[in-house]
Order: C-alpha cells, then structure tokens, then sequence
C-alpha cells in the first residue's frame, strides 16, 4: 500500500506543476494581448482624433477635406497697358473714358493733347484704376473706336513686397533698441554717438516705408496710357525694289528741295547785293564827278597836220661815219 502511493504522489504533483505552468504562460499572453489591444486602440483614438481635428473646419470630416492644399500667399503684381485708338471726336471720347475710370474708383493722371494742321486732335492720357477692375476698363477702352495698337504687361515684385516689409520689421526693431540705450546712457559722448545711429538708423527706415508706400500704389492700381487720335497713324512703308515713279518723285523731291535751298542762299544775298549796288552808285553819281580831272596833252599841229613827237635818242653809242672827226 505504501509502494503504491508512493508511486502516486509525484505523479499528481508533476501534472499539477503542468497545469500550473500552462496557466501562467496562458495569463502572460492574456496580458499582452490585452496591453496590444488597448494601445492599438489608443494609437488608432489618436489617428482619428487628428484626423477629425483636421476635418473640423470642414464641417464634414472628410478625407478629401482633410487633404486639401495650403493657401497661397497673395500675390503682388504691377500692370501695365498702352492703348491707341482711332475715334471720331476725340474730346468726347476722351470724357467717356474719364467718367468710366472714375466710375470703376481710379482717377486721371497726366494729359498731353496736340492739333495737327489739319486741326484733327491727338491725346495722351495716363489712367490710373484698381488692380480689381483693370481688364474691365481696359476692354472698356478698347471699344471706345477702331484699336490701332495694344500692349500689356504684368510684373510680380511679391518677392520685393516680402523683403520690404521684412526690412522694414528689422529696422524697427534697431530704431527701438537704439532708444533704448539712449535712455539708459549716462554720458554726453554715448549720447551723441547714439543719436548720429539713430538717425541713420531712422532715415533707412523712411527709404523703406516709401519704397513700401511706392509698390503698394503700383500694385493696387494698374496704370493704362491711352492715345486717341481722329486720323490713322502713319505705317511704315514696306521694303521693296524702288520703280520708276519712286525714282522720278526723288528727282523731283531733289529738284525742289535744290531750288528751296537756292532761293534761301539767293535771299541772304540780297542785303549785301543792295548794299553793294548802293555804293557803286554812290561812287558813280556823286564821288566820281567831283574828282579832279587830268589835262590831256596838247600836240602841235601845222598845215600838212600834226607834228610827229620828238622821240628820244636811244642810249647806245653811234657809229662813226667818214670824214668826222675824233
């Protein structure tokens, strides 16, 4: 009997120890899983808290909403137009576009008008109106008559508004530390060199407030030139092989500017001419009579006529003829 539960006991203590171990390894595993499940849970409540978040302003909390691209930075740009128009009064042409750029909130800078000699009317004016309603007035514009001529330009200076103002935030800040040690300087000679700083500190500050003030204004309102003329304006001959009546209109062009330039000599002439012709007769009417006047030589004259005049005996030596003495 006592062989038998001998035999027993460590028997049942072996699969007790068994079960006991399967237990723990099962309890281990419980736990882990456990401790897997709520931090997947709480990865995930925090996704979808972001996600929602994200989703939020959206008001539907979708994908797509959440997805969506950032703003771009609004853009700065300068336009520019230069238009020329043929219409048939340019003074009244002239008012309908003032009225429509003061109607759109824009205003009219400088103008230019000329009459030609024909007494048609030539003006240029310059047009300054919102960046906003530029291609309105601008289409506006180019309706008032028959187009002749267009061009436009648009120049992005974002980049140059940026760096202004970023400037401009800088030198700000070292104006106002440059108070600040000029408030806490104790001596004349820290005084007086703070104050030449902040003065150059300050006078780069205005130059970047106007430069600030220059391309907001070009930015905000776009500038139009516009020309309206009551005649079309000449075009430019085309190029080609010259003919004979091109030829003979510049013999004639040539003959006639030769003449104009002749008649234009022969006129600055005149005055010396007059001058000339003035002493000439001065000398021959009242000069001249009233010179002396030369007697003429008197020949002696006879019966058979006048004497013939003694001439006089050559220089050179005679010759000798016979009988004369030494």
């Amino acid at each position: 009997m006592r062989t038998r539960r001998s035999v027993r006991h460590p028997a049942s203590a072996l699969a007790a120890l068994l079960v006991a171990a399967a237990l723990a390894l099962t309890g281990c595993s419980a736990g882990d899983d456990a401790a897997g499940g709520s931090s997947s849970a709480a990865d995930r409540g925090a996704d979808d808290k972001g996600v929602s978040g994200e989703a939020a302003p959206g008001g539907t909390g979708s994908g797509a909403k959440a997805a969506a691209p950032p703003k771009l930075a609004a853009s700065h740009i300068i336009r520019t137009a230069s238009l020329t128009v043929q219409v048939k009064d340019v003074p009244k042409a002239l008012d309908q576009a003032r009225t429509g750029v003061e109607n759109a909130g824009g205003y009219v800078g400088n103008e230019t008008t000329t009459r030609d000699s024909e007494g048609h009317e030539r003006t240029r004016v310059v047009l300054r109106v919102p960046a906003e309603k530029y291609d309105g007035v601008l289409a506006e514009l180019e309706g008032s008559g028959k187009l002749l001529d267009r061009s436009a330009k648009a120049e992005d200076v974002t980049d140059q508004v940026v760096d202004v103002e970023s400037r401009i935030k800088t030198q700000r800040a070292s104006v106002a530390r440059i108070r600040e040690l000029m408030d806490q300087a104790g001596k004349l000679g820290d005084v007086v060199t703070l104050e030449g700083e902040l003065s150059t500190r300050q006078a780069d500050l205005e130059a970047l407030l106007a430069r600030q003030k220059s391309l907001k204004d070009r930015t905000s309102l776009a500038t139009i030139t516009l020309s309206l003329s009551e005649t079309p304006v000449k075009k430019a001959a085309e190029d080609g092989d010259p003919g004979f009546v091109d030829a003979l209109a510049g013999g004639w062009n040539a003959f006639v500017t030769m003449l104009r330039w002749l008649a234009v000599a022969i006129g600055a002439l005149l005055p010396f001419a007059a001058v000339a012709a003035l002493i000439v007769l001065l000398w021959l009417r009242v000069v001249r009579p009233r010179l002396p006047r030369r007697p003429a030589p008197v020949s002696a004259t006879t019966a058979l006529g006048p004497l013939p005049t003694a001439r006089p005996a050559p220089e050179s030596t005679h010759q000798r003829h016979p009988g004369e003495g030494d």
